[in-house]
C-alpha cells in the first residue's frame, strides 16, 4: 500500500440523494437548509452529492470529518430520525440507504479497505414516506427537517 502525504484534510457536509424521486432528495434539500440555516460554521465545505456514487471516493478519502445527510431506509416510521456514527456504520448491512446510496456503501467499502475513512463520520437521516417521482419532500419528512437541521449544528458544533 502507498504511503500516505500528509497533508490538511477537508470537513465536508455532503448531501445525497434524487431530488427527482421525492423524500429521495432529502439529503440534497436538508444540505441547502442547513447551508442556509448553519454556513457560519467555519471551515466546512458543502457539496451536494446528488446521486454521484462512486465518484464520491476521492473526496471521502480527501475527509478527516464528513457527515452525510440522506434518506434511510430502516423500516423505522416515516418521518423518523437516524444519526449513526461511524462505529455503528458496520450496522448497516440492513439498512437500506436510499436507491443511489447502493454505490455510496461500496465507496464507504472500498475507503475502509484502502484505510482511508474520515477519522470522524457521521450519517443523519429520515425514513422516507414517499419515494415517487415527484420534486418535494412529503409532509412528514418535511416535519422532520428542523431535527435534522438541530442534529447537524450539533454535531458541527463537536467537530470544531
Amino acid at each position: 500500500m502507498a504511503s500516505r502525504v500528509s497533508i490538511q484534510k477537508r470537513r465536508v457536509v455532503l448531501g445525497l440523494g434524487n431530488i427527482l424521486c421525492g423524500d429521495e432528495g432529502l439529503g440534497v434539500f436538508a444540505l441547502h437548509t442547513a447551508r442556509d440555516q448553519l454556513g457560519n460554521q467555519s471551515g466546512f465545505e458543502w457539496i451536494d452529492g446528488g446521486v454521484m456514487g462512486l465518484d464520491l471516493l476521492p473526496l471521502v478519502e480527501e475527509c478527516s470529518h464528513l457527515l452525510v445527510l440522506d434518506a434511510i431506509d430502516a423500516d423505522q416510521p416515516a418521518g423518523t430520525v437516524i444519526e449513526l456514527e461511524k462505529k455503528e456504520i458496520s450496522l448497516l448491512a440492513g439498512i437500506k440507504l436510499s436507491e443511489h446510496q447502493l454505490s455510496f456503501k461500496e465507496v464507504l467499502g472500498l475507503a475502509s479497505i484502502q484505510q482511508a475513512l474520515p477519522e470522524q463520520l457521521h450519517l443523519i437521516g429520515i425514513q422516507p414516506s414517499d419515494l415517487t417521482v415527484k420534486i418535494g419532500l412529503s409532509e412528514i419528512v418535511k416535519s422532520a427537517m428542523p431535527e435534522i437541521i438541530e442534529h447537524t449544528r450539533r454535531v458541527l458544533s463537536e467537530w470544531v
